[in-house]
């Protein structure tokens, strides 16, 4: 009997996290019976009741796993570990506040038995706050439009894996994985869903400004190139632009040397244009050795306080 593995990475989730395993074990009641499976938390270091829900979980079905972070470890790197410690023949990664529809799992498990190795939930519609949808669509389309390889657009991960994928994600020895941008470059075949994503059932999300910021540089850092190509080209054509410019004033001033003035406020403008174009390019080559930095460092992607259920042989 094939075993499925269903990931739930989870940071301060405890009015989500019970109903969460009650549901995906009512989804393997009714729609795959015949199948085994194991439901594996990874929380990232929860502040309130999540870690001792979970044990509780945990104790009442030895099918429950966890890992206890002994720290927050950030929104990619604690998923990306979550999967290689999976031992299915297959994982689904979805998230905790039911934003990751339950009923989605029979469905991509029946493409995962037509023969996809990787199944993804696409969101073609979102009861999400409409500027946060709109502003997400305008940078999938950005980064898609400077990447070097394909972008999925309004994928966050929440999808099927199979095993041999995983396997494939084990050997990345990556410190700063972005789940996204290697799907879309060196997995397997696809198969692509579409689902309307609904809203939080409980709690507020964790995400902030600051934090949708990072996620997205890190998007961007790691698959595009277009952006410091465009400093590149704009530096030049300033460049040709600013001589043209020297040359029309020198004219002026030697056919009207007495009544041509040219004043400071073209000098000042040009400081402040100049200077601003320089801050927003070093800005985004800072963000490309951070970035850089971070790799080159080779630090681990989580460290472990704790774990339920594991078996000494399992990843």
């Amino acid at each position: 009997m094939k075993k499925i593995s269903v990931l739930i990475p989870t940071f301060n989730e405890e009015e989500n996290v019970k109903l969460l395993t009650e549901a995906i074990k009512e989804e393997f009641k009714n729609e795959l019976p015949n199948y085994n499976y194991e439901i594996v938390f990874i929380d990232n270091y929860s502040k309130d009741n999540t870690r001792n829900i979970i044990k509780e979980l945990c104790k009442s079905d030895k099918n429950i796993k966890a890992i206890f972070n002994a720290k927050n470890f950030g929104q990619f790197n604690s998923p990306f570990y979550g999967l290689l410690q999976t031992t299915g023949d297959c994982t689904i990664l979805m998230c905790a506040d039911f934003q990751d529809p339950v009923d989605m799992i029979h469905k991509f498990v029946k493409e995962w038995e037509d023969g996809y190795k990787i199944v993804i939930g696409i969101k073609k519609k979102s009861k999400e706050n409409k500027l946060v949808y709109f502003l997400r669509t305008c940078y999938y389309k950005l980064v898609k439009k400077f990447s070097t390889v394909e972008q999925i657009e309004h994928f966050t991960g929440f999808g099927l894996y199979d095993k041999k994928f995983i396997e494939v994600l084990r050997n990345l020895d990556d410190s700063q994985p972005y789940l996204r941008g290697i799907v879309a470059e060196i997995g397997y075949e696809r198969k692509e869903i579409t689902y309307t994503q609904p809203k939080r059932k409980y709690g507020k999300s964790k995400n902030n400004w600051y934090s949708l910021y990072d996620a997205g540089m890190i998007g961007i850092t790691s698959y595009t190139k277009g952006i410091m190509r465009m400093a590149t080209i704009g530096g030049f054509i300033i460049a040709i632009l600013s001589f043209i410019m020297g040359i029309v004033y020198l004219i002026q001033k030697l056919i009207n040397w007495n009544k041509f003035s040219a004043g400071v406020a073209p000098v000042l403008i040009g400081l402040f244009f100049m200077g601003s174009i320089l801050l927003f390019f070093i800005g985004f080559l800072g963000e490309y050795i951070l970035n850089m930095n971070v790799r080159i460092m080779k630090r681990p992607l989580v460290v472990e306080e704790s774990r339920i259920n594991f078996d000494k042989n399992d990843s």
